[in-house]
């Protein structure tokens, strides 16, 4: 697959349509997965009412990355937008129903982790920012690469955002908590949960947080059973009527991934003329 541009149509064995009036959207981490798990992925993916669009991170460079998006293929993902990484890591790609215009926002540090494509729903153009933030990373570079894709996250955020005037979504596998997550964990540094507030000081608002503002919401529990909200969604508050957005941990409990999927449904608000504000 070409790493600068991997669009492409595949043959669908679904018959399964992307609504027309409405985002929903599944964020998935697929542990990099070997081809026999990635096969079963797929197939549990493409049965989720809310997965016309499909955000994959942790992608594995080998085998079985390429297994996930040929197995989406067969389930009716017939657009893919996924810059697979030269040297063995892991990547981020989004699968689509329906088409995917991919969008170029100038992430210097690790590009292949943050994909980015526009949809059309709804009549309206839509933008959608995939993420997935690298781990601490051995004790050799420990958090360089962390610290230098969310550095170059933060800085192409108002690129993102800056003269588009329709509705944006950025998703993904931060590896990192919200300030004030329950419970308290010291190994988070300020600058961990300033990368969270970057989303929120662009503009953007946390989907799940403000449907339920007391749920903890753990996305990935650790060996001893302590549990993380690592997998987040953004999206701009005043541009879409959000309708749900929830943790769906049965990935986990089926040995699928370590992680839980998160779903969304949100319906793009109609724009006033003139360049008014959305209705």
């Amino acid at each position: 697959m070409n790493p600068q541009q991997s669009l492409f149509p595949g043959t669908a064995t679904s018959a399964v349509s992307a609504s027309a009036t409405e985002l929903r959207l599944v964020t998935f981490n697929a542990q990099h997965a070997a081809p026999d798990r990635a096969h079963r992925q797929a197939a549990w993916l493409s049965q989720q009412p809310d997965a016309d669009v499909v955000v994959l991170t942790e992608v594995g460079h080998g085998p079985g990355g390429h297994a996930l998006l040929d197995a989406l293929t067969h389930h009716g993902y017939t657009h893919l937008h996924a810059l697979r990484p030269d040297l063995p890591d892991y990547s981020t790609a989004i699968a689509s129903r329906s088409a995917l215009e991919p969008v170029e926002i100038h992430i210097e540090v690790l590009p292949y982790r943050a994909p980015a494509a526009d949809l059309h729903i709804a009549g309206q153009r839509v933008r959608l920012l995939g993420l997935y933030v690298p781990s601490r990373g051995p004790a050799a570079r420990r958090n360089e690469n962390k610290r230098a894709f969310q550095h170059a996250v933060t800085k192409a955020l108002p690129v993102l955002l800056t003269g588009f005037e329709g509705p944006v979504v950025v998703t993904g596998d931060l590896n990192v908590v919200e300030p004030g997550h329950v419970p308290h964990y010291p190994v988070f540094g300020r600058w961990e949960y300033d990368f969270y507030r970057s989303f929120t000081d662009t503009g953007l608002t946390d989907a799940y947080r403000t449907l339920h503002p007391d749920t903890p919401g753990h996305s990935w529990y650790g060996r001893g059973g302590n549990g993380y909200r690592f997998d987040h969604i953004f999206f701009t508050a005043d541009r879409f009527d959000l309708t749900s957005c929830d943790y769906l941990h049965a990935p986990r409990q089926q040995g699928l991934s370590d992680h839980a999927a998160l779903c969304l449904t949100a319906r793009p608000r109609t724009p006033r003329p003139f360049g008014g504000k959305t209705v």
